[in-house]
Parts: structure tokens; C-alpha cells; sequence
């Protein structure tokens, strides 16, 4: 607030410098002028030998002499001194028009005196005309807008100074009411929300932008709590069964079964390895952009890739026409398919269906708008099914169903969320259906496909 006065009190003084420069210019530039004009006319007279005696002017204020080359006056005004010219000789340029400034006692009239000379006559006889006048007024002006401005100054400033308070104090009183509810939010735990101005202006908009911010972060912490919450509840259990039978190997000393604790301490460990490993790729997921169109990716081949690695139950591929090819990182694709199958597999009663084809995107399907046609990819499983309240809920981070919590045989829950997470990356989508014409459940991706124009190399 200070540096704006700062800045108008600077800002008003050099308008009233300038102000006062201008007016003092123009009103010089007018006597010169009106100077110039009465000489112009007295040199007319001149040049056709038609001086009168004295020289008629306009107003007392000025003085007319017209002198020849060795400075004597050869006419002059009714006021005009007849024996002293009003310039020196010397000073005189004869071959062109001056404006000279001379004392007023030499002249006669009141403060500072403007002369200007015009040259007259003829080249055998030259003469110079001489018009001096008065620059009173025009200092008198000047003083009067001096000293008006030296008055109104402090008080322009003053007014203006309030006024600029009193605006500059209710805008800023909404913001200041958000820096105490930031405050406030900051100083205490759990969510918060900042005050709202009721003006419909832009203060009022970054208050509903920060309170979207907050209301975000806060989901966010939820969020990240919980994944910290479940996250050490998962390395809890395979680190409390290691302990438990190391601790059983040690009491029973020589009837401990080793290969037995072996088998197990494996087992855990994989368990553990695979848990870090997901929490890491999800940790990686979280934090790096997703990489679109990094290279083309043929569905059949990668399809049929994934199914070799399951003999039991059987995993079939269903071929598709033609190549289909889309656009990703093979190695989340991979990575996708394999967590599908897997779970697949883990539920089936004995058969596992895969199957890609040229699709569409359903309706509500999260896929990027700058890709024009997709590929269907399917897994399809005779086993129990997903219950249709719970097909969006198996997506979250550490959620598992009441018949996949065993140990052995349901996991950490991270699958489907790492799924999920991959198949955005790729621009697809992912939903949940049922079987056709059999009981199970389908898992239907729809991934972006190459143009046909554009073949891979």
C-alpha cells in the first residue's frame, strides 16, 4: 500500500513538472508568435517606405524600433525609447530572425523582456525591426498554476491515498480471511476448508480452486494412510509366519524338519518378494507420467506368448483374424495379461479363454479421445464370477473377496489395481462382465489400435 502512494505521489509530481514545462513553452511560443507577427508587418511598411511616425501598436506592454545598420532608431512606437536601441548592434544578426532575451530596464516595461528582430528595408539601405515584449503574464501564469498545484498536490495525494486504502483494504480483507483459514487448516489435524467470499469475483474462484486442492489432498492422505496401513498389515504376515518357524526350529533343535522349514521359509519369502516387487511397480506407477505410442505391440503374438506359460488348467487362445496391433509398452501388456491369467487361472474349474478382436469403446469407457479405433481384448474363466456390486471394488489397492483371503491361494489384492493402473497408461480401459453362455466372468480390455494407414515396420 505504502509503495503505491509512493509510486502516485511520484507519478503526480512529475505530471505537475511537466504540466508546468508545457504551459510555460506554449505561452513563450504565443508572445513569440504575436512578437513575430507585429514585426512582419512593421518590415512590410519598411520594404515600401511607408513608416509612419510613431509605429502603431496593440497594448502597453510592447515596444517597436526599427534601426539601420550603424544602430540608429529611424522609427519607433509611441513608448519606445528613440535614442537608445533596444539591442546592442553587435548583438544583431542581419541575415535572419532572433529572438533575444534583454533586461527590462533597457526597454522599459516590467520584468523579463522577449525581443524578436525581423530584417527589413532594402540591400542599399538594411533594416531591422525590433518588437520587445513583456513576459509578466506569462510568469505570472506559471506562478498562479505552481502555486495552485502546490496546494492541490497534498491534498489530490491525500484523497486519493484513502480512497486507494479503502479499495485496496476490501479486496484484500477475502484474502486475508483465507491466510487465517490457512492458518487454521495448518495448525490442526484432519481435513479443513477455507472460507468462501460471497462476491462472485476472483477471489471467490480461488477460493473454491483451493478448497478443490485441499479436498484432493486430503482424499489423497486418505488414500495414502490406508495404502500404508494395508501395506504393512501384508509384510507383517509373511515376516510373522518366517519368525514363527524359525523360532519353532530353534526349540525343537534336532527334531526340526528342515526341509519342511525350508519349503516354507521359500514360500514366505516369494510371497514377501512378489508383495515389495508390486508396491514398488505401484510406487512407479504413482509417480512417473505414462508413456503413450512408445511402439506397436502385436495382441495375437503377446497373447499367445502368456498362455504358454499356463499348462494347468488349460489356457486357450482364440486367434484372432488378422494382426492386431496396438499401442504401449510390451512389457505392461505382458504384465497385464499375466495378472489376468492368474487370476483366471487361480479360479477356473478347468478351462481359461483368451481372445482379441477389433472393438469399440463401450460406453463409460475411460480411453483417450485422440485414438480413433480399439482392440477387444477378453479373458474369459468358468469359475465363480464377480458379484456385480463388487466388479468396480476389485479394482482398489488390497481388496480382496471373502473366498480369495487364504494365504496360499488369494494374494495381496494388488493385481487388478496394478491392472488397472497399466491399462490407463495405455490409454484403454477395463471392465468386468459375465460369462457368455457359461458360468464365469469375462474381463474385457479395450486398447487403442494403430491406424490402418499406419503399418509397424
Amino acid at each position: 500500500m505504502a509503495i503505491g502512494v509512493v509510486g502516485l505521489t511520484i507519478g503526480l509530481a512529475l505530471g505537475g513538472v511537466v504540466l508546468l514545462g508545457a504551459l510555460g513553452f506554449v505561452l513563450q511560443r504565443t508572445v513569440d508568435t504575436e512578437a513575430f507577427r507585429t514585426a512582419d508587418a512593421v518590415a512590410l511598411l519598411a520594404a515600401e517606405d511607408a513608416l509612419p511616425d510613431p509605429l502603431p501598436v496593440a497594448g502597453g506592454q510592447v515596444r517597436v524600433q526599427v534601426v539601420d545598420g550603424q544602430g540608429r532608431i529611424r522609427a519607433a512606437s509611441i513608448d519606445a525609447d528613440r535614442l537608445v536601441p533596444m539591442v546592442r548592434p553587435e548583438r544583431l544578426n542581419r541575415d535572419g530572425r532572433q529572438r533575444l532575451e534583454v533586461p527590462a530596464e533597457r526597454v522599459g516595461l516590467v520584468g523579463p523582456v522577449r525581443v524578436v528582430a525581423v530584417p527589413a528595408g532594402t540591400a542599399a539601405d538594411p533594416l531591422t525591426v525590433l518588437v520587445a515584449r513583456s513576459m509578466a503574464d506569462v510568469r505570472h501564469s506559471t506562478h498562479v498554476v505552481r502555486t495552485i498545484l502546490l496546494v492541490a498536490f497534498p491534498l489530490l495525494v491525500a484523497v486519493l491515498a484513502g480512497v486507494a486504502w479503502r479499495v485496496v483494504g476490501a479486496t484484500l480483507r477475502p484474502v486475508e480471511a483465507l491466510r487465517r483459514g490457512a492458518e487454521e487448516i495448518t495448525g490442526r489435524a484432519g481435513a479443513g476448508r477455507l472460507p468462501v467470499p460471497a462476491s462472485a469475483d476472483e477471489i471467490h474462484r480461488l477460493a473454491v480452486t483451493l478448497n478443490g486442492m485441499l479436498g484432493r489432498l486430503e482424499s489423497a492422505r486418505v488414500r495414502q494412510r490406508a495404502f500404508v496401513s494395508d501395506a504393512a498389515h501384508e509384510l507383517r504376515s509373511p515376516l510373522t509366519n518366517i519368525r514363527t518357524e524359525l523360532e519353532v526350529a530353534q526349540r525343537l533343535a534336532d527334531r526340526t524338519d528342515w526341509t519342511a522349514v525350508t519349503a516354507n521359509l521359500l514360500a514366505d519369502t516369494d510371497r514377501l518378494s512378489r508383495l515389495v516387487d508390486d508396491l514398488l511397480l505401484l510406487a512407479r506407477l504413482d509417480e512417473t507420467p505414462p508413456a503413450r505410442g512408445t511402439g506397436p505391440v502385436e495382441l495375437g503374438a503377446l497373447l499367445t506368448e502368456v498362455a504358454a506359460r499356463y499348462p494347468s488348467p488349460p489356457v486357450r487362445v482364440t486367434p484372432p483374424a488378422g494382426p492386431l496391433w496396438t499401442i504401449g509398452t510390451v512389457e505392461e501388456l505382458r504384465r497385464v495379461l499375466a495378472n489376468l491369467v492368474d487370476n483366471a487361472v487361480r479360479h477356473a474349474h478347468g478351462s481359461v479363454v483368451l481372445a482379441a478382436s477389433t472393438g469399440a469403446p463401450t460406453v463409460g469407457s475411460r480411453v483417450g479421445p485422440d485414438v480413433g479405433a480399439y482392440h477387444l481384448v477378453t479373458v474369459t474363466d468358468d469359475g465363480p464370477g464377480v458379484a456385480v456390486a463388487d466388479r468396480e471394488r476389485v479394482f482398489d489397492r488390497f481388496t480382496r473377496l471373502d473366498d480369495g483371503r487364504a494365504r496360499d491361494d488369494g494374494g495381496a489384492g494388488l493385481g487388478l489395481a496394478i491392472v488397472r493402473e497399466l491399462v490407463r497408461r495405455a490409454g484403454g480401459s477395463i471392465t468386468l462382465t459375465d460369462a457368455p453362455e457359461q458360468r464365469g466372468l469375462r474381463v474385457c480390455l479395450l486398447l487403442p489400435a494403430l491406424p490402418a494407414e499406419d503399418p509397424p515396420i
